[in-house]
């Protein structure tokens, strides 16, 4: 597996593996055993990267995770995430977001508990808080750093300026959002942004929720706990009219003789060496194929011939409800 540096110095496979699907945001969760067995083998087949968070189940991927990797732990970086008031006892969640020192502070004992270690290689602020001065969150987590509880500190769905001034107080070492095919976003301000102040990216939903294998249709049915029933891309009438972007993608993998997951993973990180997507799976055989991203070689003509022809595309509707987009900065 090759290596990728976010920030200064974290070393990380070139593709992760996001555990939240697991847990939750996909339907039931996945078989314990099963996906504890999920990540030993991943790890055996080079990924070194995994990323969970507190809201995941919630806390229940935490402990999925710390259960996976305590034969391994040294040799792995796990990022985790805090920011939402969520209720340690029940896992209901009691109010929105809740970037208070204190409780960032409380958030990190507890997960280091679940995560079985000592201290946390990658802590994201979830959401940004805008009751909570980013400066003050900087501040919190420079404290946990200086504990030895936490060795670096990351952003996920943060805008230019809020990382900016994050960056002041202690430095950013990767920032995470959506990004992809489905959705680039990311490259008008944000991409040139990271690449100014040398903080890594690590896009979540690489694989645009799925869409981009090309086993989703409209026809397709998820499960009544799938979140994505409540996307308005994931429409059945979005769905259909965005095929079209699911056909160029298999056209270029047809030729590479890849398969679609694998092009558009290729595609990721051919746009910048400091770029280290995490899609996730419950499934062996997926976890492989997405792996074998690593081998698909694009060309600069290949690149710029899918940018010509995605550019040409108008995808319909937006990537998260009304409500989800108003957390994020992008």
């Amino acid at each position: 597996m090759q290596k990728r540096i976010l920030g200064p110095n974290l070393e990380v496979s070139a593709i992760g593996l996001g555990c939240m699907g697991m847990s939750s945001g996909y339907g039931p969760p996945a078989d314990r055993n099963e996906m504890i067995r999920l990540i030993r083998a991943s790890h055996d087949h080079g990924v070194t990267h995994f990323d969970t968070a507190e809201a995941y189940g919630p806390f229940t991927n935490e402990d999925l995770l710390g259960e996976a990797l305590r034969p391994i732990r040294k040799q792995v970086v796990v990022a985790t995430k805090f920011g939402f008031d969520i209720d340690p006892t029940t896992g209901a969640r009691t109010g929105g977001t809740n970037s208070r020192p204190e409780h960032i502070r409380q958030v990190a004992e507890a997960s280091l508990k679940r995560l079985r270690t000592d201290c946390i290689d990658l802590f994201y602020q979830h959401r940004v808080d805008p009751k909570v001065p980013i400066e003050e969150v900087a501040g919190a987590v420079r404290g946990l750093i200086a504990q030895g509880k936490v060795k670096h500190f990351g952003l996920s769905e943060a805008g230019v300026g809020t990382i900016r001034r994050a960056h002041t107080v202690n430095p950013v070492t990767a920032v995470q959002s959506e990004y992809s095919l489905f959705w680039r976003g990311p490259e008008k301000e944000l991409l040139p942004a990271l690449e100014e102040l040398g903080i890594g990216f690590v896009p979540f939903s690489p694989l645009g929720a799925g869409f981009l294998t090309g086993k989703i249709d409209e026809n397709t049915k998820f499960d009544p706990t799938d979140f994505r029933n409540l996307v308005p891309r994931f429409s059945p009438q979005a769905r259909k009219a965005n095929m079209a972007l699911v056909a160029l993608v298999q056209a270029v993998a047809a030729r590479k003789g890849a398969t679609p997951a694998q092009v558009a993973l290729a595609w990721l990180l051919a746009q910048k060496p400091w770029i280290a997507p995490i899609p996730g799976t419950t499934k062996l055989h997926r976890l492989e194929e997405n792996l074998g991203a690593v081998n698909v070689e694009l060309a600069a003509a290949d690149l710029q011939e899918i940018d010509a022809a995605s550019a040409a595309l108008q995808l319909e509707g937006a990537r998260l409800p009304e409500a989800a987009l108003k957390m994020t900065g992008l």
